[in-house]
């Protein structure tokens, strides 16, 4: 029996298939081979068309079905991880009305800022847990403000997994988690945000009809089959928004516990049983994929727009990109802590949470022309990521999100040592990595929302610890002067 994972990015669709006893994984594959376009028509702006992702899926799967030689009549489910905060709308057909404004898109910065100060603080925090900030809502609302004729033709609205849950099953379809994410979702009244959507003028009717994140949520169609090459039937029976996903499939579901990634962007995200939020929202509060009306599960998120596409930048402007990524580890290991004195702040790909939505761009400080070579940016690159995820975590723990051990797939910016290194030691956490990621653990939702897995112990049962990075306590303080210097140079920047 196998589970199908699909992990629907904003660089690519990457596509798992597990075996359901074992765990074992028997083929992944991802699609574009290059990243996946985003359009830019203005400064600030991010899209992607909804049917570059089904594309990308069905090209995707069928290099996992050709390599693992499975039948596909021995696919028992699957599960759906997506990008975060993009709108999708629909009209009665179901065609996509126009391009997804995805989640580094920041044109709506300014929409939810003036939501907040008409709302007040008090009404969206205490029932949002969040500002009406730069998420899906106040995307929608730039539509209708700047886009009426497309706005009037909306049937539904939907976030990017519910738009390939809907290619898969025809229906439309979302879950809690996927409007909390939104900011859709009133978690005092354990409803819909009426008093949001009131406030945006938009029609309660554009919000589908809500299932469990674990639920057999549909069925795959006839026709999506024919085009999958699966077999007509398969259960739908998970979705979530990948950071959460990727808590999931690191197995942390429980207040305390820590999960972090560093694609694109990168995140830390913490599990928390008390409804608390920041009062600015610089990191942001979710329903996490365990969340009930009975039993609070919540996500608390720490979200930098510019970490692995500053290393991807750095690569391919001052790599050339003839040189890989381990080449550059490499390299940036053989340069001091604290670079020399170069510091790289990480912030190039929209407005920042972090920072109170303020867009400030990448820079470079204290570059020497006499001193610094290729080599300190590669280093001083990964160390500003790091440095921005502990200026994040420090808020963090504002709110009781206080870890002593992150957990994360041996992906992307965590294959780095110097990353590594600087995070755990600035940190104070223990780094522990496991060979999973979100597709997989799309694939683990899947057999448990389908009842394949009775509870999240079989679930994980076969869930393997790869490696541990330490705190180095030898070089603490040469650590946290670097720090000091790059927290010296991002307050130059910032207002």
């Amino acid at each position: 029996m196998y589970l199908l994972g699909f992990d629907i990015g904003s660089s690519s669709v990457k596509v798992s298939l597990i075996e359901s006893e074992s765990g074992k994984c028997e083929a992944s594959a991802y699609y574009p081979k290059q990243e996946m376009k985003i359009t830019a028509v203005k400064a600030g702006w991010a899209e992607q068309e909804p049917t570059l992702w089904w594309e990308n899926a069905k090209l995707a799967l069928a290099e996992v079905m050709r390599t693992s030689c499975i039948s596909a009549a021995d696919i028992k489910a699957i599960g759906i991880s997506y990008q975060m905060h993009g709108l999708v709308a629909v009209d009665k057909d179901q065609n996509p009305l126009r391009p997804a404004i995805i989640w580094c898109d920041s044109r709506a910065a300014q929409i939810g800022a003036k939501a907040l100060q008409d709302l007040g603080n008090d009404l969206c925090l205490s029932s949002l847990l969040n500002s009406p900030g730069n998420f899906t809502a106040s995307k929608l609302k730039w539509v209708k403000d700047n886009e009426p004729e497309i706005y009037n033709k909306i049937y539904k609205i939907m976030l990017p997994g519910d738009y390939i849950a809907m290619k898969l099953t025809g229906e439309i379809k979302t879950t809690i988690g996927g409007l909390s994410e939104g900011m859709f979702w009133d978690f005092k009244n354990n409803c819909v945000a009426k008093f949001l959507m009131d406030y945006y003028g938009f029609k309660e009717e554009f919000i589908p009809e809500i299932v469990p994140t674990f639920s057999v949520q549909g069925e795959l169609t006839e026709a999506a089959a024919k085009e999958l090459g699966l077999v007509k039937g398969i259960k739908i029976s998970y979705r979530a928004g990948d950071q959460p996903n990727n808590a999931l499939s690191l197995n942390v579901l429980n207040p305390g516990e820590i999960a972090a990634t560093g694609g694109t962007s990168g995140v830390v995200y913490g599990i928390s049983e008390e409804i608390k939020y920041d009062p600015l929202s610089r990191v942001n509060t979710f329903a996490h994929v365990n969340h009930t009306q009975e039993l609070n599960r919540l996500g608390i998120l720490l979200c930098i727009n510019g970490t692995g596409i500053l290393n991807s930048w750095l690569n391919k402007q001052v790599g050339g990109s003839a040189i890989k990524y381990s080449e550059m580890d490499q390299r940036a290991a053989e340069i001091p802590i604290g670079s020399e004195g170069l510091s790289i702040m990480p912030f190039g790909n929209g407005a920042e949470r972090v920072l109170q939505n303020q867009n400030p761009g990448a820079a470079v400080m204290n570059l020497n022309f006499n001193i610094h070579k290729a080599d300190h940016l590669y280093r001083a690159g990964q160390e500003g990521i790091a440095f921005s995820f502990k200026y994040g975590m420090d808020i963090m723990k504002t709110i009781g999100i206080n870890s002593k051990v992150i957990r994360a797939g041996k992906a992307n910016m965590f294959f780095s040592p110097v990353f590594r290194n600087t995070l755990a030691t600035t940190t104070g956490a223990a780094i522990e990595l496991f060979n999973t990621d979100g597709s997989i653990g799309a694939a683990r939702g899947a057999g448990y929302g389908a009842g394949i897995y009775k509870n999240f112990e079989e679930a994980f049962s076969n869930l393997k610890k790869v490696e541990v990075t330490e705190p180095d306590v030898k070089n603490q303080q040469a650590y946290d002067d670097a720090y000091g210097a790059w927290k010296e140079n991002l307050e130059k920047i910032t207002k």
